[in-house]
């Protein structure tokens, strides 16, 4: 099994993050992993993305092009790749920020209102955590567990205290329906 995913939004977002754990995870699961970030001026508010390859087998190139899933924040990096998504792939986007579907009858299209969840639940800075519960949900990429297992083992010791909002969004987002 390999799956390429392309994880995007603005700076500030958490799409590093997610990516990251993802990632992680894989490795952890020894998996081949790859995880290229995005980054530099997008840490101010500008577009933000990374690319995460999970592969039971050697990667040939972490160059990721035509990803089979798309975890999509905002409008603006929802118009940039949804075209790429391989015919068959799977795009999962905050719907909280992107209002229209790009229309692909090749692909499957989940939409999650993740940045409006995280405020109805008091959790603001998790949206990207919650868009992840509904990634694995929906593509079983690995299991809720191994994310938090990952989560448990990679979070710092600083971020310690946020362990347990993170896996209250993951809950949140593989639940919704």
């Amino acid at each position: 099994m390999t799956k390429s995913i392309i994880l995007a939004g603005f700076g500030g977002q958490g799409i590093l993050f997610a990516g990251k754990q993802l990632a992680l995870a894989g490795m952890y699961l020894n998996k081949k992993v790859t995880w290229i970030p995005s980054y530099g001026a997008e840490s101010r508010g500008g577009t933000s993305n990374c690319t995460v390859v999970i592969s039971d087998e050697d990667i040939g190139s972490p160059i990721v092009t035509n990803p089979d899933i798309l975890f999509v924040m905002n409008l603006f990096a929802y118009n940039k790749f949804a075209p790429q998504v391989a015919p068959g792939g799977i795009i999962i986007a905050n719907s909280s920020l992107i209002t229209e579907k790009c229309g692909r009858g090749d692909i499957s299209e989940y939409l999650i209102p993740a940045t409006a969840l995280a405020y109805d639940n008091n959790m603001q800075v998790v949206a990207n955590v919650i868009m992840l519960g509904k990634l694995l949900k929906i593509t079983g990429v690995f299991t809720k567990e191994e994310i938090i297992d990952s989560m448990k083992k990679s979070i710092p010791e600083s971020k310690k205290d946020l362990l347990e909002l993170n896996i209250k969004a993951l809950e949140i987002g593989f639940t919704h329906e």
